[in-house]
């Protein structure tokens, strides 16, 4: 049964997971706040936002914004090493939404999904985020881990609405 619901297995999923779950240990433990990325990503929207909004000082802001950083470095790294072939691991699986292609001498995993729909996306799950009081990484990761009642039901309502809008999607024949 997990063969067939891993062809590629597991192991990389496993892997990503312990170093998710020791990020958000070594910030909590370091800082005694829960490591929930849109919380993150209102703290680097301070610096150039001049809405009121994200405005609200926060003593944690600068660790917060070198946390955010580190997001996109880390997706850069692993991008220009296991995705771009400079290394080479049985983890990566070959992707079903992209391919790696050639920019400026430089190989890198573009998407086939459309700007449109990656655009739609964001917007949903921004709102989202500020409807759930906060992400999915924030309720799933840190809550889940931290026994949040708020937590647990907003995760239960992400898993199934994700899986009947994907199985939905399938349904109609619909491919990103």
């Amino acid at each position: 049964m997990v063969a067939e619901l891993f062809p590629n297995g597991i192991s990389h999923y496993a892997i990503g997971g312990i170093l998710v779950g020791l990020g958000v240990t070594v910030i909590y433990l370091g800082t005694a706040i829960p490591a929930g990325a849109s919380t993150f990503l209102e703290s680097t929207l301070s610096y150039v936002s001049g809405l009121s909004r994200f405005q609200q000082y926060r003593v944690s802001r600068d660790w917060r914004v070198v946390f955010t950083l580190g997001i996109v470095a880390g997706a850069a790294v692993y991008a220009l090493t296991f995705q771009s072939g400079i290394l080479s691991s049985g983890l990566q699986p070959g992707a079903n939404t992209g391919e790696l292609r050639d920019v400026g001498g430089i190989t890198i995993w573009l998407t086939e999904v459309q700007p449109w729909r990656l655009f739609l996306g964001g917007i949903l799950i921004g709102i989202g985020t500020r409807l759930g009081k906060g992400c999915t990484s924030g309720h799933g990761v840190c809550g889940v881990g931290s026994a949040s009642s708020a937590s647990f039901v907003g995760v239960a309502t992400f898993l199934l609405v994700a899986i009947g809008v994907a199985q939905l999607v399938m349904a109609m024949g619909v491919n990103p």
